[in-house]
């Protein structure tokens, strides 16, 4: 009788330990999602792509403006979606509730609950620009308010949250992570932004780069870049993900949001086209980055959600060639490199 209840102690401890094991697996999987970009004139139709989703275990999706195909097929898919407001709508939506309330009809009740809608993103990339132009700033708060007040009068407001999306050039100093503060200029409008982050318990969406920081800095050791190895005397921070998060959480806490989440909005590496560019590279890195969002940042441990840029290459897209090389596939469905979500 005593072996038997041992063995069977023994059996159930296995079966707890790979009980937790799966959950943990099943959160990695959770805290990633692809970003769709759409910039390409031989991409797949929005079936196929949302079918490609499932196929590889992606259940989150960004996509950068409203798109009724590809709504269409991600009805009854149970993909989380971050929608944009395109950057020309931002104007109009800070000084028209109306054209705001229009917005959220035409494009999210509509499709509400079929699509499953988890936060809008309100302007990407405009405090500043990737340039450092600051035109559009203004309009950012004003408009996350009457998309927000839209939302509410919906009563989708504990379903679905609204922000916006910044880039590091939001901030006017990064390291070390603790000394992370918004630049002068973004700061006047980051401080009512944070305040409504706050207020309406929204994330703040980041779109980090490990990879433009590698590339435009001698510095930057690859190997830090791509999660490999620290640099020699670098004990708190074993990887360049980190301290950018870090440092925007340090932002955030200066700011007066030390309870904001952030929500990392794009990241990845490109497979070609600049220095360190290249398959073995990006397959490094995103590889990476699916294991290491489980564990947070030495700041805020715990999952981080983060949205690889992107699912497809994309040929229109303006800029350096590693624009147009981001993608996890190639427009004919091809893997660009093996990347396992599950």
């Amino acid at each position: 009788m005593a072996s038997f209840s041992t063995a069977k102690l023994s059996m159930v401890a296995t079966m707890l330990l790979l009980g937790l094991l799966l959950v943990s697996l099943g959160k990695g999987v959770q805290s990633i999602g692809v970003c769709y970009g759409m910039l390409g004139n031989n991409l797949p139709d929005p079936q196929e792509v949302v079918n490609l989703y499932k196929s590889n275990n992606i259940n989150r999706m960004r996509l950068y403006y409203p798109d009724d195909k590809a709504f269409s097929a991600l009805k009854g898919s149970n993909i989380d979606v971050i929608l944009d407001v395109r950057r020309e709508e931002l104007q109009a939506f800070a000084s028209d509730k109306s054209a705001a309330a229009h917005w959220v009809e035409i494009n999210i009740k509509r499709h509400w609950p079929d699509v499953k809608f988890k936060y809008i993103t309100v302007g990407n990339e405009v405090i500043p620009t990737p340039s450092g132009d600051y035109s559009l700033a203004q309009y950012v708060h004003p408009a996350m308010e009457n998309i927000h007040e839209a939302i509410s009068s919906a009563g989708l407001q504990d379903s679905i949250k609204v922000s916006t999306a910044v880039q590091m050039g939001v901030l006017v100093k990064s390291h070390p992570p603790s000394e992370g503060s918004f630049a002068n200029e973004a700061n006047n409008y980051m401080r009512p932004i944070v305040e409504f982050l706050v207020r309406t318990g929204a994330p703040f969406l980041a779109n980090v780069y490990p990879y433009f920081a590698y590339e435009g800095d001698s510095g930057i050791n690859l190997e830090f870049a791509l999660f490999k190895s620290a640099p020699a005397g670098q004990s708190q921070y074993q990887n360049l993900f980190d301290s950018m998060v870090d440092a925007l959480y340090y932002a955030l806490e200066k700011a007066g949001g030390p309870n904001v989440k952030i929500v990392v909005s794009e990241s990845g590496w490109p497979s070609l086209g600049g220095k360190g560019a290249s398959k073995e590279n990006a397959q490094t890195y995103n590889s990476n980055l699916i294991k290491h969002v489980t564990q947070g940042t030495p700041k805020r441990p715990g999952m981080i959600e983060t949205y690889i840029f992107a699912m497809f290459n994309e040929n229109n897209k303006d800029g350096r060639e590693t624009e147009r090389n981001f993608g996890l596939f190639y427009p004919s469905k091809e893997p660009v490199y093996q990347i396992n979500f599950s």
